[in-house]
């Protein structure tokens, strides 16, 4: 009988949160023009992380063909984590290219993984190898092993006691953005939007009572065109919510260039502590934000929140998954 990576972790140890798992895909299924699930086999999943929201993992494609070995079949490699000085050892020719993915959902006891991979035809490493995937190719996920300590690295999703959530991001937020709804805890109530090419991108979600995503179809229009007043105009709509997670005090945000650096900032709302947003009593909100998506949308909307609506910085997480015109740094 299969056995689930909670159950089969036993006592957790001090090895490296992330390891390489050698995969293979085991069936492709189209969701919509712009979305393709990517479900994934292999043994060793058996030991692959269970947090799921919003959990990165990076996907090693072959080059020319063929896989580079980093160590994903190799005990010791998993142990003093190895995977990426091995990786960066290689010459230039047989390193096979990384791009970052989220969970989408995991089944350990099936040995199974889902990634939802964007569409799209900017005929980088992750295009081309989509474009012609069938099963049987072989892959290899960069990600959390059950048996670390430190397997939640890699999650930025970290609301503390939050009750009041907003969600906001593009097609690339999507997977976290689902994964997140879905397992949403009860006691908490979450708006999100979602920008995504065309309205046929609107995906089924196995959503819960108290959560809401509005899907905003971009067409022919820029990015962020739909998701910055969709988020603008939420805030101006929940004034109870927001007004109270209000710093009092002034908040300078650093100048982040995003066509040369990452934006990316991830508080963890642990205890909503009394002095969270400078006031001398107990802090009266249970309001914290996620956004994540293209740098320069996210910067926007950073700025939207805290800098106009005043929200406490310590209460927003905004990740830049990607930056347009730019590929991801290896």
């Amino acid at each position: 009988m299969l056995t689930s990576a909670t159950q089969a972790a036993g006592v957790k140890d001090d090895r490296p949160a992330y390891r390489p798992f050698a995969v293979r895909v085991a069936r492709l299924h189209r969701l919509s023009p712009h979305f393709t699930r990517v479900t994934l086999t292999g043994e060793d999943l058996r030991w692959f992380g269970t947090d799921r929201l919003d959990q990165r993992v990076k996907i090693v494609f072959p080059l020319h063909g063929r896989l580079c070995d980093i160590g994903a079949t190799d005990p010791r490699t998993h142990l003093d984590g190895t995977w990426y000085a091995r990786w960066r050892d290689l010459p230039p020719n047989e390193r096979g290219p990384f791009r970052t993915y989220t969970v989408r959902d995991v089944r350990p006891e099936h040995r199974e993984l889902d990634v939802d991979m964007v569409v799209h035809d900017d005929g980088g490493p992750a295009a081309r190898w989509l474009a012609a995937a069938a099963p049987g190719e072989e892959l290899i996920v960069v990600g959390p092993d059950v048996r670390s300590h430190e397997s939640h690295v890699g999650i930025d999703w970290a609301p503390g006691t939050a009750t009041e959530l907003l969600l906001a991001g593009d097609e690339t937020a999507a997977p976290a953005i689902c994964a997140i709804l879905e397992t949403l805890p009860a006691g908490r109530r979450a708006r999100a939007f979602i920008e995504v090419p065309d309205a046929e991108d609107f995906l089924d979600v196995a959503l819960p009572a108290h959560a809401e995503i509005t899907w905003l179809a971009r067409g022919g229009r820029a990015h962020g065109e739909l998701l910055v007043p969709a988020v603008r105009e939420w805030i101006g709509a929940n004034a109870r919510v927001v007004e109270p997670a209000r710093a009092l005090g002034e908040q300078p945000l650093e100048d982040v260039d995003v066509d040369s650096e990452i934006l990316w900032d991830s508080p963890v709302v642990r205890v909503l502590a009394h002095d969270l947003c400078g006031r001398s009593a107990r802090c009266g909100s249970d309001f914290y934000a996620w956004f994540a998506g293209e740098a320069g949308i996210i910067r926007t909307l950073r700025r939207l929140l805290v800098s106009e609506a005043g929200v406490c910085r310590r209460r927003v997480a905004f990740m830049g998954y990607w930056r347009l015109g730019r590929a991801e740094a290896q």
